[in-house]
């Protein structure tokens, strides 16, 4: 009984964070190419289209976790957004950069000694975490999704043919 309430509530916290990251990115998408640009990892070529389609990515994710449509596989890509961003976090840090990763807005470089990338690998860990459960136990109440819904009683399954 308890499984199902922690995936719907990791299923909305996850969306939350999914829709407030890729709102923010989508209605300043200028501050999105700088924050992309900071990385210092792409080709020029690339950091448009990389600008325009994270947001657009992120709030995909985001409504599809809010409905609980196709849940676990909004977790997996989820999680594999995330694994590039840890990735592309610890980076910059490894080269010591100091930016801000423009994760909830803003993004660029960053007028501070050394951001606290220890403390955004940490926040992007334990939405990692989150995506993970949902990868596991896609179920949860209230969600759209066959594969997704969770059955709220025992009274609500089906009756086993005799």
């Amino acid at each position: 009984m308890w499984i199902p309430l922690l995936s719907l509530i990791a299923r909305l916290g996850l969306a939350a964070v999914w829709l407030i990251s890729g709102w923010i990115k989508f209605v300043d998408p200028s501050q999105t190419v700088v924050a992309v640009r900071a990385y210092q990892l792409l080709p020029e070529v690339l950091v448009r289209p990389v600008a325009a389609g994270l947001p657009i990515l992120e709030l995909v994710l985001g409504l599809l976790l809010l409905i609980g449509l196709a849940v676990r596989a909004a977790a997996v890509v989820g999680a594999a957004a995330l694994l590039t961003l840890i990735g592309v976090i610890a980076s910059v840090w490894a080269r010591g950069l100091s930016i801000d990763c423009g994760c909830f807005g803003g993004g660029g470089a960053a007028d501070v000694d050394g951001w606290d990338y220890a403390g955004e690998i940490a926040r992007d860990l334990g939405f990692l975490a989150l995506a993970a459960w949902l990868t596991v136990f896609p179920r949860s109440p209230l969600a759209l999704g066959p594969g997704s819904r969770a059955r709220l009683s025992a009274r609500t399954q089906p009756a086993m043919a005799e």
